[in-house]
């Protein structure tokens, strides 16, 4: 069975979480994005827990849908872990996604991790943990949960951060290693950017939103052929295997917040070969730039850019449906305007996914502006251009170029 699952997204008791971010609101935007499995996020945190318990119900094994429904949506218990410690001379900041089969062993981590922090505080607990101390937890509870190291890239609480991470996997989890069988490359590294280290030649990448509120869900996700199950999934992720995991879906990496080098409060965005020329110092203020992901991967890297290893799982980007629909219109992604036109292409061709992937530019133009097909076959294609973010900027990509846009403004007036 062919299908999308995305595993990392917060609940309304995270930090900075919209308030919309609760189990029936998800099961919604599911439908209406097109993932089959989303993770539940938060587990760890008790009144959420409460919540998934009693709300979901079993179905396949070790995934969960909505009570007293016939939704199609199945639901994966997920938390991600902020372990903050000091490791080899310097403070670590490492974020940790887990993955577990059932609610038995969601309260075994819960009560162990309870404590050493209080999981109360945020959905997203920080521990004053060692990562590698953190794997050994849950494993001695249960094998068949899953460690992954999120957003390994992002300049703070990431496992090769600029900030606050490690060079290496081994680094981090020492004799360890061997059960970190997958990263999630986040939002400001694409795959190919990971390509780049033979060192992560068998690790699996995945792709997840880390989604704060409903309609983010699905910016990056996981496509997968095989059983709709937990230990199929989990298993397909350990092997590796592309006839099972199909492909990532992805941001575009220079969209992210940390793409490229920078210092915010001064507006400074640099490239890897202009930060070096910098000397790493912001020419604005004189104090240290933010390193970002790209030049972070080329000072880890061994190999060039555009290297493809063998047996590596490919990736597509995309660019968010209610994006491409502002563009063309003129107005910002959450007016009424452009909802409007999103949902009727939802209605016409059930998910966004379906929009995105696989509707033929014929079918479009026959239910939307030929402007807007135009502009989901572009960005399909990978034709954008693009401003890197840095620092905590969002980057910006545009489809159409700022002369045919003011041709497109002449022909709107014709509609």
């Amino acid at each position: 069975m062919e299908f999308i699952g995305d595993f990392h997204l917060h609940s309304k008791y995270s930090r900075a979480t919209s308030s919309q971010m609760v189990l029936e609101n998800l099961d919604k935007w599911a439908k209406i994005k097109g993932i089959t499995v989303l993770g539940t996020g938060d587990f760890t945190h008790p009144e959420w827990f409460r919540n998934l318990k009693g709300k979901l119900e079993p179905a396949e094994t070790g995934l969960f849908k909505l009570k007293d429904s016939d939704s199609l949506t199945r639901f994966i218990l997920t938390t991600e872990i902020s372990c903050v410690y000091s490791k080899l001379g310097r403070v670590r900041k490492i974020h940790i996604l887990i993955f577990a089969p059932d609610f038995e062993t969601v309260e075994k981590i819960n009560t162990q991790l309870g404590w050493i922090g209080n999981l109360k505080a945020d959905g997203r607990p920080t521990l004053g943990l060692d990562a590698k101390e953190l794997l050994k937890i849950v494993l001695e509870i249960s094998e068949d949960c899953l460690i992954v190291p999120c957003h390994v890239w992002t300049p703070w609480y990431s496992l090769f951060g600029s900030r606050s991470g490690f060079d290496s996997i081994e680094e981090c989890f020492e004799d360890y290693t061997k059960y970190i069988y997958a990263v999630e490359t986040g939002l400001s590294s694409d795959p190919a950017m990971n390509w780049r280290l033979s060192a992560l030649d068998n690790i699996t990448l995945i792709s997840n939103s880390d989604a704060h509120s409903p309609q983010k869900i699905g910016r990056e996700a996981n496509v997968f052929d095989t059983e709709l199950n937990y230990f199929s999934i989990i298993e397909t992720i350990k092997k590796k295997n592309p006839k099972k995991f199909l492909y990532t879906i992805e941001f575009y990496p220079q969209e992210g917040k940390y793409h490229y080098d920078g210092h915010r409060n001064c507006g400074i965005s640099c490239s890897p070969q202009e930060s070096k020329k910098y000397n790493n110092i912001c020419p604005v203020c004189g104090k240290p730039l933010t390193i970002g992901v790209l030049s972070r991967v080329e000072e880890l890297a061994d190999r060039p850019e555009g290297f493809k290893p063998q047996g590596a799982i490919p990736f597509r980007s995309l660019i968010p449906l209610k994006e491409i629909i502002a563009e063309i219109l003129g107005f910002g992604s959450e007016t009424k305007e452009v909802d409007t036109e999103y949902q009727n292409l939802i209605r016409r061709f059930g998910s966004e996914f379906n929009v995105l992937l696989n509707v033929s530019r014929q079918d479009l133009e026959v239910v939307t502006l030929p402007e807007i097909a135009e502009g989901i076959i572009r960005a399909r294609e990978g034709k954008v251009y693009i401003e890197p973010g840095y620092d905590g900027v969002f980057g910006k990509i545009r489809i159409f170029s700022k002369g045919e846009k003011k041709e497109l403004s002449r022909q709107k007036t014709l509609f």
